[in-house]
């Protein structure tokens, strides 16, 4: 199986970007991080967008299910998250596509509106959303992942 992991975070220190390192520091070979976040222009449906959306749709493509971790930020994804979700609308890489969608928060509680709305849109692109949870920094980064592949697993990929 290759994962691809996503952050929705451009936060330097942000705790959903470490966690997706830690999944991938944990699993060489499995894991891919895919961080050109940032350097997506704005999704504009007469433009292509150039080689930082072709990066985006290979990363997408060659996985064989993603891992998206998004903060929450005024109770929803990040823009940014969702300016990258949109490049994918009319291309289709999502479709088909077995997703889990974490959020690294410091309480249970927290993260569940942001991974509500990035599960819709991946919904609404034909993504199979196989697991959501909020990530606490008590969790153990391997037991997380471990849940993950589980799930992964279950939707038999």
């Amino acid at each position: 199986m290759h994962l691809v992991a996503i952050s929705g975070s451009l936060k330097q220190s942000s705790a959903n970007s470490a966690l997706v390192r830690a999944f991938a520091a944990a699993t060489p070979g499995l894991v891919e991080v895919w961080a050109g976040l940032g350097d997506l222009p704005h999704f504009t449906p007469d433009d292509d967008g150039g080689a930082p959306v072709a990066s985006l749709r290979a990363a997408v493509t060659r996985a064989d299910a993603l891992l998206i971790a998004t903060p929450e930020y005024a109770g929803g994804m990040p823009g940014s998250l969702k300016n990258a979700l949109d490049w994918l609308v009319g291309t289709g890489e999502l479709y088909d596509k077995p997703v889990a969608v974490v959020s690294a928060a410091p309480s249970r509680e927290r993260g569940q509106h942001a991974r509500r709305w990035v599960e819709e849109v991946v919904r609404m692109q034909g993504g199979h959303v196989v697991d959501s949870f909020t990530v606490t920094t008590d969790d153990d980064p391997r037991t997380v992942l471990g849940r993950v592949v589980d799930a992964f697993d279950h939707a038999r990929i």
